[in-house]
């Protein structure tokens, strides 16, 4: 079995790390490159920076502090947030991310998932979706930092961006986003029984047990922030936790 990954997410506004609930209220909390340090350090797998505002503000990315999280971590990391072309990609990555995350983009052009994995490897590619529920029980596809509701499925989008080469598929829920009251178990079980590549569970962190929760619903990596962020949950403990419960996990290295 593939170990499971804890991945703590920094969401970066104008510079800083921010969190919020349900894409509102959302409150300083850090410098990314100093947190992504921190986080480095202490263990986790990877590390994801989104620009929650670059695609809402058509604004370019935030290359400089890509440029210096490359310098400070050792760890892979993804960067999202403004992400609209292949050339996008190539700056990304050669500015030092390990993976590129879209999402609003992705939507409005399907074909930059397939242009991008072709040129940098599916590897590269993480297809990231914002969803909720809707009146029906389904889940609807919300793009420009969970502003606007598309009406496309979830589920089906994942399965497209899947076959159009993305190498992973990051799924939030805006239901749970920041309340901390456990990952949506029913959207990423689903998720796993219909996808072949893995799946990051995103919103709803709280304690530790939500993590082993989404873990033992299909989920191969667990992406949290303010518990983290807040030294509400140290990962060392965390992934001591997880692997009492028999959950593969990586020790650090």
């Amino acid at each position: 079995m593939l170990t499971k990954r804890i991945i703590p997410c920094l969401d970066v506004d104008h510079g800083r790390v921010v969190k919020g609930q349900k894409f509102k209220n959302i409150q300083d909390v850090a410098d990314p490159v100093t947190l992504g340090r921190t986080y480095s350090e202490q263990g986790a797998d990877e590390l994801v920076f989104y620009d929650i505002t670059a695609s809402y503000e058509e604004r370019d990315i935030f290359l400089n502090i890509v440029e210096r999280v490359a310098e400070a971590i050792r760890i892979p990391f993804t960067i999202g947030g403004g992400i609209s072309t292949a050339e996008d990609f190539r700056r990304v990555l050669m500015a030092g991310a390990d993976k590129v995350s879209v999402n609003s983009a992705a939507v409005k052009n399907p074909q930059l998932i397939m242009d991008a994995a072709r040129r940098f490897g599916n590897q590269c590619v993480v297809l990231s979706i914002d969803a909720k529920r809707n009146a029906t029980g389904s889940w609807d596809v919300y793009t420009k930092g969970g502003r606007v509701n598309t009406g496309i499925d979830a589920i089906a989008w994942a399965k497209r961006g899947q076959d159009l080469g993305a190498g992973e598929i990051c799924i939030n829920s805006i239901d749970t986003d920041g309340i901390k009251d456990g990952y949506d178990l029913a959207l990423n079980r689903i998720l796993a029984e219909t996808l072949t590549i893995p799946i990051i569970a995103s919103g709803g962190a709280g304690k530790m047990a939500d993590f082993a929760e989404v873990l033992d619903a299909g989920a191969d990596a667990a992406l949290a922030a303010s518990v983290f962020h807040y030294k509400e949950i140290a990962i060392p403990d965390l992934k001591h936790y997880l692997g009492g419960r028999g959950l593969p996990m990586r020790t650090q290295r």
